[in-house]
């Protein structure tokens, strides 16, 4: 199957509830009865935990649900407002490349914040993408917003990226995100741009093709 799949769910998502069907579409993709998904959400307030979390970077573990993901990467949060990404693809067809993945996934949300005059970055040692704040009045600071944690599994990927458009930045403050302390988290309203969800899954799905293929 060549086709993807993309599937949009307007209510917020609970998390077991998505690693369950994250389980079965992986399943399937590699059977070769359902085609590659780009699923967008958004998840209840909540916690996840990678498998390189550390235990004394959950600094409210009382405030949030705290899930285990099973993905990479450390403590993050999800919740309304920002836009998860669950990416389902299959690499053994695309290339068995899990770092040109990520790369990829890096490149889809860079892509998308420009279109919303958004410098994304990367960082060496870092992974998401960063804005650097000085054109906003803070200079010397860099905010994160974009996250990634993948997993992989005979060579079909799952879980992705998330988006902060508008969620609440306080939340964060339960984690220390991603087990970096010294930069903060932003949000596209935070930086003063006021798009919607719908906008920015349309850019979404209009700069997938350029990074991914259509």
């Amino acid at each position: 199957m060549s086709k993807i799949e993309w599937r949009i769910s307007d209510a917020p998502v609970p998390y077991p509830e998505a690693l369950a069907e994250m389980d079965r579409r992986v399943d399937a993709i590699r059977a070769g009865t359902a085609p590659e998904t780009v699923w967008l959400l958004e998840h209840p307030p909540l916690y996840t935990a990678g498998t390189s979390a550390q235990p004394s970077d959950l600094i409210d573990p009382s405030r949030f649900p705290v899930y285990d993901a099973g993905r990479g990467g450390q403590y993050t949060y999800h919740g309304p407002g920002q836009r998860v990404g669950y990416v389902m693809l299959d690499l053994k067809r695309r290339g068995p490349d899990v770092r040109a993945f990520v790369r990829g996934l890096e490149e889809w949300m860079i892509r998308t914040l420009a279109h919303f005059n958004v410098r994304g970055e990367r960082r060496d040692g870092r992974v998401g993408i960063w804005v650097d704040m000085a054109p906003y009045g803070q200079p010397g600071r860099e905010n994160k917003i974009g996250a990634i944690g993948v997993r992989v599994r005979r060579w079909v990927t799952f879980h992705g990226m998330s988006l902060n458009v508008d969620p609440d930045l306080s939340h964060f403050g339960g984690i220390v995100p991603c087990g970096i302390s010294e930069h903060g988290v932003t949000s596209l309203h935070a930086l003063g741009h006021l798009v919607t969800m719908p906008e920015v899954d349309s850019v979404l799905a209009d700069t997938w093709a350029d990074v991914f293929g259509r």
